[in-house]
């Protein structure tokens, strides 16, 4: 799963440099030092990551939460179907019901304080911009968190989100210094390779979910069964 997430980050990023490229690109670095200039995107990219781990954290416990009910397989299922619907929905229909719309409100002030943070250079300054970046709304941040809920696991589900913010360092990285480099025929191919990709990795939570022995694929679903029959042995106790 971890693989997967990471493919869908180093996808998605081709999404998310036009979402968030412009934030990446208005990076107050220090140009003039190289060291302060690193450290201060690595500062950035925690900040991000740092956010996608706790999000998959948060959401890997709800996940939990499910599987401890015996819904896992089909929250898997469910997860994977939902993905592909996303996808082959036309967007109009999926605007409707966007997760977005009721927490407008917060993602205003996240977008203000990511405004003010900005316009500073203090050492916190960075970590903090990655951090409120992380929350900005993005369907594919969205089904990421599709992912981590099926990993069914804290663990599993904070690793999942790390690998795919792991995936959107390299190309977020090159925003920073070339901004929207991404123009034409290429980011046509791009933006059309990432809705095949989403059906694959929903394609796959369902066959994980349906438990066909496949390894690491569609493993076995594990269950603990308890025996109720026990052997007495005679003791014999000398005296």
């Amino acid at each position: 799963m971890f693989v997967t997430a990471l493919i869908l980050g180093i996808l998605g990023s081709f999404h998310c440099v036009g979402m968030c490229g412009p934030i990446a690109f208005l990076l107050p670095l220090d140009r003039t030092n190289s060291v302060k200039k690193y450290s201060q995107l690595f500062l950035y990219h925690f900040g991000r990551l740092f956010t996608y781990s706790i999000l998959g954290l948060l959401f890997g416990l709800l996940g939990k939460g499910l599987n401890l009910f015996g819904f896992q397989q089909k929250l898997s299922i469910a997860i994977g179907i939902i993905m592909i619907l996303v996808i082959i929905i036309p967007q109009q229909h999926v605007k409707r019901f966007s997760i977005s719309k009721p927490i407008y409100t917060a993602i205003s002030k996240v977008k203000s304080a990511l405004g003010s943070q900005l316009k500073k250079r203090t050492p916190d300054t960075f970590f903090t911009i990655g951090f409120l970046n992380g929350f900005l709304p993005c369907g594919l941040v969205y089904i990421a968190v599709f992912g981590a809920i099926a990993s069914g696991s804290l663990v599993d589900g904070s690793l999942y989100m790390l690998g795919f913010g792991l995936g959107t360092i390299p190309l977020m990285t090159t925003a920073v210094y070339l901004g929207n480099f991404l123009k034409g025929e290429l980011r046509q191919k791009i933006r059309k390779a990432i809705p095949v990709f989403v059906v694959i990795v929903g394609c796959f939570f369902i066959l994980r979910g349906m438990g066909l022995g496949i390894p690491y694929v569609s493993p076995t679903p594990v269950t603990e069964m308890v025996d109720a029959n026990y052997n007495c042995h005679s003791v014999s106790v000398n005296e």
